[in-house]
């Protein structure tokens, strides 16, 4: 299967990094390459762009789509929350901008082998990274009720998270879950049933959850943010593309921490804190898909853009 990945706000994206041709660019999340081949077309020979992604396909993609480009592009297998040390093993010590677009690709939901979606019948998997262990098979069977219910409800925002849980345990006794249908199953018995046609597959808040656990998606969210935010030279951004609330509030959190020049309590009647801020919000709102995107891309309709500028020392 080709590696198809149709880049959400593309033209958002790119006018928002205000490319310098001779400057270096990473793409956090290269997946097929569909935001770094325009970032690339607007560097000169002396520009660099750095692709990341967790996903071996997409490398290879990336790779084929890039091959004519002029600027010098390093392909790297890791996980953009370990930044600093790709940075520091590139030798290189400041960049000019950053794009992090945080979906799963089009590519890895529409094969049915990675498990992703839960309207195609296929093993549990959900693994970005085929290379590591944990997969949401694993995760389903062997996780106890409160750490399921738990899950659920953390990470999926699931209002039926006990019912969910407790219907997941009671069915692995008499066997394991292996695919994502039979999940699906097992959810909507949990629904009460005058729920189950409303607002598309009740299903999708749970695989969202496994999702998110499987990849280990939010935890280092937080320290990848603010290492984004320390790579930057003066004047350089970065930009952030959430799906969902989660990572948006987290993403929010970070910008708004170091836009800020005071972060004291507001009633304490001078500064003791000596906060000075290192980044400018280049919109307090996010930027979200246009009325054109959206109906040639249904899955931009969650997707929010949020773009901060490194301030001068």
């Amino acid at each position: 299967m080709d590696f198809k990945h149709i880049p959400v706000m593309l033209e958002e994206c790119i006018n928002s990094l205000c490319i310098k041709p001779d400057g270096v660019y990473v793409d956090c999340t290269i997946g097929g390459a569909g935001h770094s081949k325009e970032i690339a077309k607007r560097l000169s020979q002396k520009g660099t762009l750095i692709g990341i992604d967790k996903d071996e396909n997409a490398l290879l993609a990336s790779k084929e789509k890039l091959k004519d480009v002029k600027c010098k592009v390093h392909l790297v297998h890791d996980s953009f929350s370990n930044l600093k040390n790709i940075l520091q093993e590139l030798e290189i010590t400041q960049v000019d901008g950053i794009l992090a677009d945080l979906g799963v690709s089009s590519y890895q939901i529409d094969t049915q082998e990675r498990g992703f979606s839960y309207m195609k019948d296929a093993p549990l998997d959900m693994r970005m990274d085929l290379s590591q262990s944990l997969n949401a098979r694993e995760i389903v069977n062997t996780y106890s009720e409160k750490e399921l219910t738990k899950l659920l409800f953390e990470y999926g925002e699931e209002s039926f998270a006990r019912q969910i849980a407790k219907k997941i345990v009671e069915t692995r006794k008499q066997k394991p879950i292996e695919t994502t249908l039979e999940l699906v199953k097992i959810i909507e018995s949990a629904y009460p049933p005058k729920l189950l046609h409303k607002g598309g597959s009740v299903a999708k808040k749970t695989f969202q959850a496994l999702r998110i656990e499987t990849n280990n998606e939010l935890s280092p969210l937080t320290q990848s943010v603010e290492d984004m935010i320390r790579a930057l030279s003066p004047g350089g951004r970065v930009c952030i593309i959430t799906f969902h609330s989660l990572e948006d509030r987290i993403v929010k959190k970070v910008f708004a921490y170091h836009s800020t020049n005071c972060i004291c309590p507001k009633s304490f009647p001078v500064c003791v804190c000596s906060h000075k801020a290192d980044i400018a919000l280049v919109s307090k709102k996010p930027i979200t898909a246009g009325s054109k995107e959206l109906e040639n891309n249904s899955r931009s309709a969650s997707a929010k853009l949020r773009v901060a500028e490194k301030k001068s020392v």
